[in-house]
């Protein structure tokens, strides 16, 4: 009888063992997940990718359609500074605008995108003078019927767009002339500066002077002839460079016939359009001025250093 409350005695000390420990270890995860609870939020990457901004460069392009009309930009050049990362919505809205078809620019916008030299601007500089010899220069016109022709300073020769610009000159002392840009003034002549021939320097100064201060200005003059076509020495149908002279405004732009459509030659700064693989070559020319206009030249053969005249002329403006 002692034996069986014995036996049970024990078993009922076991029960209450067992049960103790169950409590303790409920009660050790209940605490130890109110103290996770309490601690901050460890989840990585949240953290780092709010924070780390995302350098992104925009840059700002000009497009054309089939007919090689500019299409308006709207994208800046990046400073190089790091910018967020641009929102869904703003990336949605970007393509929705490339999307939607964009207007034709006008002439006026068109010579916006000419360079330096702008139409109806005023610029200030200084006037030196040079021998000009037979009037061939950079721009490799090859010699000029009138020694009135000047030397653009690099700056605003800008890679031979100044090439066969006419520019009015005017001194301080009200005597004006005008010029044609045939060369190219290195340095040190600074923006702004006209290196002009001996001849067009005596119409507004004696040489002696040797310096004198300036405004000039780009003209559409009145008596021009007609465009002339020639391609550089060397050239095929295979490499060819193109030249455009006699033209009354500046020239931005030439483009060739393809089986691809009209494609835009790079300039040099000799003067020449290049198309190093041979496309288009021999083919029609289109010729866009500063102002937006577009002449169409066709049958112009590929013979190297022949100066061909066509029967065009840009309008005056």
């Amino acid at each position: 009888m002692n034996t069986a409350r014995q036996a049970a005695r024990q078993r009922r000390q076991r029960r209450r063992l067992v049960l103790g420990a169950t409590l303790g270890v409920s009660a050790a995860g209940v605490l130890a997940s109110l103290v996770i609870g309490m601690l901050p939020d460890r989840t990585p990457d949240a953290a780092p990718a709010a924070a780390t901004p995302v350098t992104t460069r925009q840059v700002s392009t000009t497009t054309a359609d089939e007919t090689g009309t500019p299409s308006a930009s709207a994208a800046s050049p990046s400073s190089g500074s790091p910018t967020p990362a641009p929102s869904a919505t703003a990336t949605a809205a970007r393509q929705r605008a490339k999307a939607t078809p964009r207007p034709a620019r006008t002439s006026a916008a068109t010579a916006s995108s000419a360079g330096r030299i702008q139409p109806r601007t005023t610029y200030t500089g200084v006037a030196t003078a040079y021998e000009a010899g037979d009037g061939n220069g950079a721009c490799l016109f090859g010699p000029s019927d009138t020694l009135m022709i000047a030397a653009m300073n690099t700056t605003d020769y800008e890679t031979s767009r100044a090439c066969g610009a006419y520019v009015l000159v005017r001194a301080a002392n009200g005597k004006s002339v005008t010029v044609r840009i045939t060369n190219e003034c290195p340095l040190p002549c600074a923006p702004g500066q006209l290196d002009l021939s001996r001849q067009a320097f005596a119409k507004l100064a004696d040489l002696k002077v040797g310096r004198i201060p300036i405004t000039w200005s780009l003209v559409s003059p009145s008596t021009a002839g007609t465009i002339s076509i020639r391609y550089k020495t060397g050239s095929s149908l295979y490499w060819c460079g193109i030249q455009v002279i006699g033209h009354r405004n500046p020239v931005t732009r030439l483009e060739v016939s393809t089986s691809g459509g009209w494609r835009q030659l790079p300039r040099t700064d000799y003067n020449y359009f290049l198309s190093a693989n041979g496309s288009g070559c021999g083919s029609s020319i289109r010729i866009t001025d500063i102002y937006g206009q577009r002449l169409t030249v066709s049958g112009i053969a590929v013979r190297p250093n022949v100066v061909q005249h066509t029967q065009v002329q840009f309008a005056r403006h």
